[in-house]
């Protein structure tokens, strides 16, 4: 059986989108489109895809090039005009699969079934088709049975032919020899000037070759992002793909329609999602972990049993039986460790705070260690930036730090240590010692004169 080649057409500006950003690198459900395109192909056997780029090549490229080979379409002068810069990396003996890098709903199910059907008739190309109620602008496919007859784009239809519903999707699947062969015949002998790839099937047809025809179940997987409005459109299916997907596999998720999941993001079993989150990035959340409401998580670890709400986390872990929130600000470089409490309108970042340590409401804990059973009173600050550089604080096991706490950078609280409320603390605290630092209080009676 012939191997199987991959070409993935990237190289058109997107000139709808009206964006200084190369179209396939815009994204749906936290990934690019060429992103989402990749994948699918990637579980259809091909190790080494081809990608044609153009218009902002570098910036695509920097992002692919790793998963990819690349080829090179400097003009843009139509899709047959695209894959011609691609046959140098094909073998004539191969199978090839050509789509587009702005079709991010793919599945690859439907790709492995062209495939298969392609194979198992020895058919010369395939085409991938779909049902629209609202095919406009779309070419029509004219069949008999299974085989292609012709595809007529929507200029050139007659009336009954506009009310045919199964339109071309742009994906396909060849012999190769048959279409280096076919591509080397068509031209551009049309009002854009331009070679187009769906000339190839008036030769193949012309030739008696088998073309044949595969309907995918799932109109989505047709839609192309050529606008901001597609972009949100197809965004929106996906996240409901991926809702649908991590319920299937045991989470709760109580709101669906306010819930929204990345595509990279990982949840386990009886993981419970509360309405108005929203997790990004390559997060991951393990069981019965309780999540929401209106929680923004990215990149970020959550262990077993941990609960947030009412919390953004960014590049953080929180482990097992942590407790999160509400309103908790945790940025990157945070580490939690079991059962740690962190409160309301508490911001930690680019610290480590040790298993049990509680700080529970309005706090700001950064460059921080801080130890294990630690209790951190209200309002405490580590001062940890003097305009020049940042400094760590250190606080040891089982420290009290007392409300309102000021810890001026560098400085170490001891085991066990305690420092008095409203104290600004700029020395080093020895272990089970006390520190107090303020003004003697005083009182000036009769300080306010009665008013006449």
């Amino acid at each position: 059986m012939p191997n199987l080649a991959v070409v993935i057409m990237a190289a058109g500006k997107g000139t709808r989108m009206k964006s200084k950003l190369p179209k396939v690198m815009h994204k749906i459900a936290g990934k690019s489109l060429i992103e989402h395109v990749l994948d699918a192909v990637s579980q259809v056997g091909t190790e080494r895809p081809v990608v044609i780029l153009g218009y902002g090549r570098e910036t695509v490229e920097k992002l692919v090039s790793d998963r990819c080979q690349i080829a090179v379409q400097a003009e843009q002068l139509g899709t047959g005009h695209a894959i011609i810069q691609a046959l140098p990396y094909l073998d004539e003996k191969d199978d090839v699969i050509i789509l587009s890098g702005d079709q991010p709903l793919l599945k690859p199910e439907t790709l492995l079934e062209l495939i298969r059907l392609h194979r198992e008739h020895k058919a010369t190309a395939t085409v991938l088709t779909a049902m629209l109620n609202e095919p406009y602008g779309y070419g029509r496919i004219i069949k008999n049975g299974q085989e292609l007859e012709r595809i007529v784009e929507e200029k050139d239809a007659a009336p009954e032919e506009r009310k045919i519903k199964e339109i071309n999707t742009g994906t396909y699947c060849f012999k190769v020899l048959e279409l280096k062969e076919a591509l080397s015949q068509i031209t551009p002998k049309n009002s854009q000037g331009e070679y187009y790839l769906t000339d190839v099937f008036n030769i193949f047809l012309a030739k008696a070759a088998k073309v044949l025809i595969h309907c995918t179940l799932d109109s989505n997987e047709a839609l192309g992002i050529n606008s901001r409005s597609q972009l949100a459109e197809a965004e929106k299916i996906c996240y409901e793909r991926v809702r649908q997907h991590w319920m299937n596999e045991g989470v709760t998720i109580v709101d669906p329609a306010s819930t929204f999941i990345d595509d990279d993001v990982k949840l386990a079993p009886d993981v419970c999602l509360m309405p108005f989150t929203i997790i990004k990035s390559k997060t991951e959340i393990r069981e019965d972990a309780v999540i929401g409401p209106q929680v923004l998580i990215e990149s970020c670890i959550c262990g077993e049993g941990c609960e947030i709400n009412y919390t953004v986390a960014r590049e953080a872990v929180i482990s097992e039986g942590c407790k999160v929130g509400p309103y908790a600000y945790l940025r990157p470089g945070t580490y939690l460790e079991a059962n740690v409490k962190i409160g309301d309108f508490v911001e930690v970042k680019k610290s480590h705070i040790s298993a049990g340590t509680k700080i529970p409401h309005l706090s700001y804990i950064g460059d921080a260690e801080v130890g294990k059973s630690v209790n951190i009173g209200a309002g405490t600050i580590t001062c940890n930036y003097d305009g020049f550089k940042k400094s760590p604080t250190k606080i040891c096991d089982h420290a009290f730090i007392g409300s309102n706490t000021n810890l001026v950078a560098p400085v170490e609280i001891g085991e066990g240590a305690v420092t008095g409320a409203g104290s600004t603390i700029t020395e080093n605290v020895p272990a089970k010692a006390l520190a107090v630092e303020r003004s003697k209080q005083m009182i000036k009676n009769q300080y306010v004169k009665d008013k006449k």
